[in-house]
């Protein structure tokens, strides 16, 4: 029976980061909801998750928008996937806006000019 600190940790991971764990090794990356990002989160203890970025935007919108609970996680800088690990990427992408509505803002013009998406995708280093 495997003992959950023998379990490699869950990589948390965003487009900063993703390219730079593909170096070397075999992957298996599969799309995934909302709901199961959160259900897989939710199978692992705090501290056998990694956090794998910086970006502000992007912890912005997985712990607020998507529900991923927020908790003090490790942050490690990864650069190579071991065999069998999990990560999910979440991948922020950015639109110019089609149509640009200018609101007020404590009397200020603010206009609209993108926007922005995000996905979940699973990865698993197979090989």
């Amino acid at each position: 029976m495997e003992h959950k600190r023998d379990r490699n940790p869950l990589l948390l991971l965003d487009n900063s980061n993703m390219n730079t764990l593909f170096n070397e090794g075999e992957f298996k990356c599969t799309n995934m909801t909302f709901e199961e990002a959160r259900e897989i989160v939710g199978m692992y203890d705090k501290d056998d998750i990694l956090l794998c970025f910086t970006r502000p935007d992007t912890y912005d919108i997985i712990f607020n928008y998507i529900g991923i609970p927020k908790k003090d996680y490790q942050y490690k800088n990864i650069r190579n996937m071991r065999v069998n690990q999990d990560g999910i990427i979440f991948k922020i992408y950015i639109t110019p806006s089609e149509t640009q509505p200018i609101i007020y803002v404590d009397g200020v013009e603010a206009k609209k000019i993108q926007n922005v998406y995000v996905y979940c995708m699973h990865v698993l280093r197979t090989k």
